[in-house]
Protein backbone atom coordinates (compact mmCIF):
# COMPACT_ATOMS: atom_id res chain seq x y z
CA UNK A 1 0.00 0.00 0.00
CA UNK A 2 1.13 3.36 -0.72
CA UNK A 3 0.25 7.14 0.32
CA UNK A 4 0.54 10.67 -1.13
CA UNK A 5 1.51 13.12 1.38
CA UNK A 6 2.08 16.69 1.72
CA UNK A 7 5.08 18.34 3.57
CA UNK A 8 7.18 21.72 2.66
CA UNK A 9 4.89 22.52 0.49
CA UNK A 10 5.87 19.59 -1.93
CA UNK A 11 4.39 16.18 -2.54
CA UNK A 12 5.58 12.87 -2.11
CA UNK A 13 4.63 9.21 -3.25
CA UNK A 14 5.69 7.18 -0.39
CA UNK A 15 5.16 2.96 1.07
CA UNK A 16 6.53 1.66 3.70
CA UNK A 17 10.38 1.82 4.35
CA UNK A 18 10.94 4.06 1.96
CA UNK A 19 13.55 6.86 2.57
CA UNK A 20 13.34 10.24 1.23
CA UNK A 21 14.69 13.69 1.39
CA UNK A 22 12.02 16.23 2.39
CA UNK A 23 12.23 20.03 3.34
CA UNK A 24 13.38 20.08 7.02
CA UNK A 25 11.60 18.89 10.26
CA UNK A 26 12.39 19.71 13.62
CA UNK A 27 13.96 16.60 15.24
CA UNK A 28 17.00 14.84 15.95
CA UNK A 29 17.27 11.39 14.52
CA UNK A 30 15.61 8.23 15.71
CA UNK A 31 12.87 10.53 16.19
CA UNK A 32 9.18 9.95 15.01
CA UNK A 33 7.59 12.74 12.81
CA UNK A 34 3.97 11.87 11.65
CA UNK A 35 2.62 13.51 8.41
CA UNK A 36 -1.74 14.59 8.52
CA UNK A 37 -1.67 15.76 5.43
CA UNK A 38 -2.56 12.75 3.31
CA UNK A 39 -3.84 13.46 -0.12
CA UNK A 40 -4.30 9.39 -1.24
CA UNK A 41 -4.02 6.17 -0.01
CA UNK A 42 -3.89 3.07 -0.96
CA UNK A 43 -3.80 1.43 -4.43
CA UNK A 44 -6.02 0.43 -7.38
CA UNK A 45 -9.60 0.21 -7.08
CA UNK A 46 -9.24 0.59 -3.52
CA UNK A 47 -7.34 3.78 -2.75
CA UNK A 48 -9.34 6.96 -1.56
CA UNK A 49 -8.73 10.05 -2.25
CA UNK A 50 -8.80 12.97 -0.17
CA UNK A 51 -10.68 16.43 -0.85
CA UNK A 52 -8.19 17.77 0.40
CA UNK A 53 -7.21 15.25 2.61
CA UNK A 54 -7.96 11.89 4.05
CA UNK A 55 -9.66 11.83 7.11
CA UNK A 56 -8.68 9.52 9.28
CA UNK A 57 -5.04 9.00 7.86
CA UNK A 58 -1.70 9.19 8.57
CA UNK A 59 1.79 8.51 7.59
CA UNK A 60 4.06 7.49 10.27
CA UNK A 61 8.23 7.86 9.51
CA UNK A 62 11.32 7.44 11.16
CA UNK A 63 14.07 10.53 11.40
CA UNK A 64 17.37 9.19 9.48
CA UNK A 65 19.72 12.33 9.50
CA UNK A 66 19.55 16.33 9.40
CA UNK A 67 22.03 17.57 6.93
CA UNK A 68 21.90 19.93 4.09
CA UNK A 69 21.36 19.88 0.24
CA UNK A 70 24.34 20.65 -2.18
CA UNK A 71 25.51 24.52 -2.76
CA UNK A 72 23.51 26.78 -5.30
CA UNK A 73 25.38 29.72 -6.47
CA UNK A 74 23.28 32.95 -7.72
CA UNK A 75 25.63 35.41 -9.68
CA UNK A 76 24.83 38.78 -10.42
CA UNK A 77 26.20 41.09 -12.73
CA UNK A 78 25.78 44.53 -13.72
CA UNK A 79 26.46 45.80 -17.42
CA UNK A 80 28.80 48.65 -17.46
CA UNK A 81 28.72 48.96 -13.38
CA UNK A 82 31.96 47.24 -12.74
CA UNK A 83 29.48 45.21 -10.15
CA UNK A 84 28.88 42.36 -9.47
CA UNK A 85 27.59 39.53 -6.38
CA UNK A 86 27.75 36.06 -5.85
CA UNK A 87 25.68 34.33 -3.07
CA UNK A 88 25.37 30.89 -2.04
CA UNK A 89 23.22 28.82 -0.50
CA UNK A 90 22.43 25.38 1.04
CA UNK A 91 18.95 24.12 1.75
CA UNK A 92 18.72 22.48 4.98
CA UNK A 93 16.89 19.14 4.73
CA UNK A 94 15.74 15.91 6.90
CA UNK A 95 15.65 12.35 5.80
CA UNK A 96 13.51 10.14 6.80
CA UNK A 97 12.42 6.42 6.47
CA UNK A 98 8.78 5.62 6.30
CA UNK A 99 7.49 3.34 8.56
CA UNK A 100 3.64 2.72 8.67
CA UNK A 101 0.78 3.63 6.73
CA UNK A 102 -2.41 4.03 8.99
CA UNK A 103 -6.14 4.74 7.81
CA UNK A 104 -9.28 4.70 10.03
CA UNK A 105 -8.05 6.74 12.44
CA UNK A 106 -5.34 4.53 13.94
CA UNK A 107 -2.71 5.81 16.03
CA UNK A 108 0.81 5.23 16.05
CA UNK A 109 2.20 2.79 18.11
CA UNK A 110 4.49 4.05 21.06
CA UNK A 111 7.95 2.95 20.74
CA UNK A 112 9.32 0.26 23.57
CA UNK A 113 11.42 1.44 26.57
CA UNK A 114 14.84 2.03 26.99
CA UNK A 115 16.21 -1.70 27.64
CA UNK A 116 19.10 -1.56 30.17
CA UNK A 117 21.58 -2.68 27.41
CA UNK A 118 21.24 0.67 26.32
CA UNK A 119 23.00 2.20 29.14
CA UNK A 120 26.36 1.94 27.52
CA UNK A 121 24.75 3.46 24.63
CA UNK A 122 23.76 6.39 26.58
CA UNK A 123 27.51 6.69 28.68
CA UNK A 124 29.17 6.56 25.51
CA UNK A 125 26.47 9.36 24.29
CA UNK A 126 27.77 11.75 26.86
CA UNK A 127 31.60 10.92 26.05
CA UNK A 128 30.81 12.28 22.40
CA UNK A 129 29.40 15.33 23.62
CA UNK A 130 32.56 17.13 24.06
CA UNK A 131 33.69 16.35 20.44
CA UNK A 132 30.40 17.46 19.23
CA UNK A 133 31.25 21.04 21.17
CA UNK A 134 34.44 21.29 19.74
CA UNK A 135 33.48 20.67 15.89
CA UNK A 136 30.79 23.24 16.52
CA UNK A 137 34.25 25.58 17.28
CA UNK A 138 34.89 28.78 14.53
CA UNK A 139 36.97 27.50 11.94
CA UNK A 140 39.88 30.20 12.55
CA UNK A 141 41.31 31.63 15.91
CA UNK A 142 40.56 35.72 16.01
CA UNK A 143 43.74 37.92 16.66
CA UNK A 144 43.87 40.30 19.86
CA UNK A 145 42.47 43.79 19.55
CA UNK A 146 40.33 45.39 17.35
CA UNK A 147 39.39 43.85 13.96
CA UNK A 148 38.85 45.88 10.69
CA UNK A 149 35.85 46.42 9.11
CA UNK A 150 34.75 44.23 6.81
CA UNK A 151 32.25 45.55 4.92
CA UNK A 152 34.57 47.61 3.26
CA UNK A 153 35.36 44.76 0.84
CA UNK A 154 33.03 44.91 -1.94
CA UNK A 155 30.73 41.87 -1.98
CA UNK A 156 30.48 41.61 1.97
CA UNK A 157 27.72 43.29 4.22
CA UNK A 158 27.20 43.46 7.64
CA UNK A 159 25.49 39.78 7.74
CA UNK A 160 28.21 38.39 5.73
CA UNK A 161 31.27 40.04 8.26
CA UNK A 162 28.96 39.25 11.15
CA UNK A 163 28.81 35.18 10.07
CA UNK A 164 33.05 35.67 9.12
CA UNK A 165 33.26 37.43 13.01
CA UNK A 166 31.86 34.18 14.36
CA UNK A 167 34.28 31.91 12.38
CA UNK A 168 37.14 34.12 14.06
CA UNK A 169 37.96 36.44 10.52
CA UNK A 170 37.90 39.70 11.78
CA UNK A 171 40.86 41.84 9.97
CA UNK A 172 41.78 42.38 6.45
CA UNK A 173 45.41 40.45 6.78
CA UNK A 174 43.31 37.59 7.92
CA UNK A 175 41.23 37.29 4.44
CA UNK A 176 43.99 38.20 2.45
CA UNK A 177 46.40 36.01 4.34
CA UNK A 178 43.74 33.10 3.29
CA UNK A 179 44.97 29.94 1.70
CA UNK A 180 43.34 27.81 -1.30
CA UNK A 181 42.80 25.31 2.10
CA UNK A 182 40.92 27.92 4.21
CA UNK A 183 38.95 28.63 1.18
CA UNK A 184 38.14 25.06 0.77
CA UNK A 185 36.98 25.32 4.59
CA UNK A 186 35.01 28.28 4.54
CA UNK A 187 33.08 27.17 0.96
CA UNK A 188 32.07 24.20 3.24
CA UNK A 189 31.15 25.45 6.09
CA UNK A 190 29.27 29.03 4.97
CA UNK A 191 27.07 29.91 2.47
CA UNK A 192 30.17 31.59 0.40
CA UNK A 193 31.41 30.24 -2.76
CA UNK A 194 35.49 30.27 -3.38
CA UNK A 195 34.99 31.98 -6.36
CA UNK A 196 33.45 34.91 -4.19
CA UNK A 197 36.06 34.44 -1.04
CA UNK A 198 39.13 34.30 -3.74
CA UNK A 199 37.82 37.88 -4.63
CA UNK A 200 37.49 38.88 -1.27
CA UNK A 201 41.36 37.85 -0.60
CA UNK A 202 42.33 39.61 -3.48
CA UNK A 203 40.31 42.97 -2.11
CA UNK A 204 42.03 42.46 0.97
CA UNK A 205 45.50 42.27 0.26
CA UNK A 206 45.11 46.41 -0.66
CA UNK A 207 43.17 46.87 2.17
CA UNK A 208 45.71 45.05 4.25
CA UNK A 209 48.86 47.12 3.62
Amino acid sequence: MFAVIKTGGKQYRVAANDVLTIEKLEGAAGDTVEFGEVLMVGEGAGATIGAPFVEGAMVVAEVVEQGRARKVIAFKKRRRQNSKRIRGHRQHQTIVKITDILTGGAKPAKKAAAKKDDAPKAEAKKADAPKAEAAAAPLFSAPEGKGDNLTKIKGIGPVAAGQLNEQGITTFAQVAALTDADIARIDEAMPFSADQISDWREQAKALAK
